[in-house]
């Protein structure tokens, strides 16, 4: 599964921390978009897609919430509660993110513009195409 958990480096002194987010340095790609997801309500799952070719990288900024990352075969759950580690998604994975905790906020980074016929959104066409 094209998937990697990155450790951010922490800058900062007495007055606080700060990371910096780089592209093709600590983010592995050009950044084409920035988005977040805020005020989540309970019980509330997000995502429920794939994406064909879009390189992410998800940082829950504040908070938390745990990623269901599915490539066809494998599946895999990771919590993301710390804004010093981000979730690098590529290729074809299904996504689903669920269990916010309030505060959360949650970053992604694209390597890519807002393009919906890059999205899978069935999930029996994603195990199709999973599958090639």
């Amino acid at each position: 599964m094209k998937i990697k958990l990155i450790d951010l480096t922490i800058m900062g002194d007495e007055r606080g921390s700060l990371i910096a987010l780089e592209q093709n340095h600590n983010v592995p790609f050009d950044v084409k978009r920035v988005y977040y997801i805020f005020g989540t309500q309970d019980n509330v799952c997000r995502g429920h897609h794939a994406h064909r070719n879009l390189k992410q990288l998800a940082i829950c900024v504040s908070g938390y919430c745990t990623f269901l990352l599915d490539d066809g075969k494998t599946k895999e759950h990771i919590q993301l509660s710390s804004p010093t580690q981000g979730l690098l998604i590529e290729g074809l994975i299904w996504r689903e993110m669920y269990n916010f905790s309030k505060d959360c906020v949650l970053m992604v980074l694209a390597d890519e513009y807002y393009n919906p016929e890059d999205y899978i959104r069935d999930y029996q066409q994603f195990l199709k195409e999973s599958q090639k």
